[in-house]
């Protein structure tokens, strides 16, 4: 049962996913066009890495909402943030053992997502 009061937070939580893939797929176009494929391919993995536990952690921190449920909430927030840094670490190991990249674009647009949910709520105007 989903609960009502997340449905804001879910929402910009899954809005501010969308323009951060959407950035990625444009900045990895431009690399593609200057530098090459290798080059956009490793700015397209260094974006995704970015971006699949932040999808993890929107799901598990709006999972519960509301004073009954502030246990549930702390839990799932601090579950989804382990969750989270174990996947990224997870995905950034197996990317650089087993993949050739191109580490100025890997690591610009790894960064760049990083950086990105800081500027985004400023760009995403929240509805009330």
């Amino acid at each position: 049962m989903r609960n009502e009061l997340t449905k804001p937070g879910r929402k910009f939580a899954y809005t501010q996913i969308a323009l951060i893939t959407v950035i990625t797929l444009v900045v990895s176009l431009i690399t593609y066009f200057i530098w090459g494929f290798e080059s956009a391919k490793s700015a397209a993995l260094g974006g995704a890495i970015g971006i699949l536990p932040n999808i993890l952690f929107a799901y598990k921190a709006f999972k519960f909402a509301g004073a009954r449920a502030s246990k549930q909430v702390v839990e799932s927030f601090f579950s989804g943030v382990k969750l989270k840094m174990a996947l990224m670490a997870l995905l950034l190991g197996l990317t650089i053992k087993y993949v050739v990249i191109s580490p100025l674009a890997f690591f610009s647009m790894f960064c760049l997502v990083m950086a990105l949910p800081i500027i985004t709520p400023f760009i995403i105007k929240q509805q009330r």
